[in-house]
């Protein structure tokens, strides 16, 4: 297996508001989030806490994260294997402690992390809740003050832009594009916030994250002129 597939640890997190309810902020958060949300777009008649409700897991700094599932392709009997592996807790903070314990494992000198818009979320977002939690980021993602072009992780959306910084493309456009199967006909991303808060099923959520990682994974392969993996040959722990 050559280092472009043996290297690479594939990432996704789910992420929501740090409170089900605007109204659950104490006062100098509120404060914060009205400042923020001034500036977001909004369709008439929505309210700051309208807003909250809908955005706040986007932003680390109002949200918090509740799944992060790793996957890395391994070789067994001349196949091509795809392991995943999640985490999912109600306390981030241990989530977030769970996973460095992993991460650690991997040689930063060697390994890449890889995610779809990774440079711009993921990425930061693990950070910095790593931060709040009182958590120093693991060398393989502390990369704090490098600058965009110096981040040495892979991010499928980048690699499909060929140097075009305006163009933005959905994973689920691509996946669509290259005929990779996605679970977004079960959730998306919009619905994570209610399926947590409302649902109470973080399992449903982490099931969800795991699909989009294999998602991510096989659209790395496309990109590299390979095929896909077969299901038979993914294998998924938690």
């Amino acid at each position: 297996m050559t280092p472009e597939l043996r290297d690479v640890l594939f990432l996704d997190i789910e992420t929501i508001g740090i409170v089900e309810q605007y109204d659950q902020l104490n006062e100098r958060f509120k404060t914060q989030w009205a400042r923020k949300a001034s500036f977001l777009k909004r369709e008439e008649n929505q309210t700051d806490g309208d807003l909250f409700r809908e955005r706040a897991g986007i932003y680390a700094e109002f949200g918090k994260i509740i799944v992060i599932v790793i996957g890395k392709f391994s070789e067994q009997e001349g196949n091509l294997l795809l392991k995943t592996k999640s985490f999912s807790n109600h306390d981030e903070k241990k989530l977030l402690e769970d996973f460095k314990t992993l991460i650690e494992k991997a040689d930063p000198a060697k390994t890449k992390l890889c995610a779809h818009n990774g440079k711009e979320f993921d990425f930061p977002y693990v950070c910095r809740r790593m931060l709040v939690n009182g958590i120093v980021p693991p060398t393989l993602l502390n990369l704090a003050g490098a600058k965009k072009w110096e981040v040495p992780h892979l991010d499928t959306m980048e690699m499909w832009k060929f140097g075009d910084y305006k163009h933005y493309t959905s994973l689920d456009l691509l996946l669509a594009l290259f005929e990779i199967p996605t679970s977004k006909g079960r959730m998306d991303g919009s619905m994570v916030n209610e399926v947590y808060y409302k649902e109470k099923n973080l399992p449903k959520i982490a099931d969800y994250c795991v699909a989009d990682v294999i998602a991510v994974a096989q659209l790395y392969l496309k990109m590299k002129g390979l095929p896909l993996i077969e299901e038979k040959n993914i294998l998924s722990t938690q």
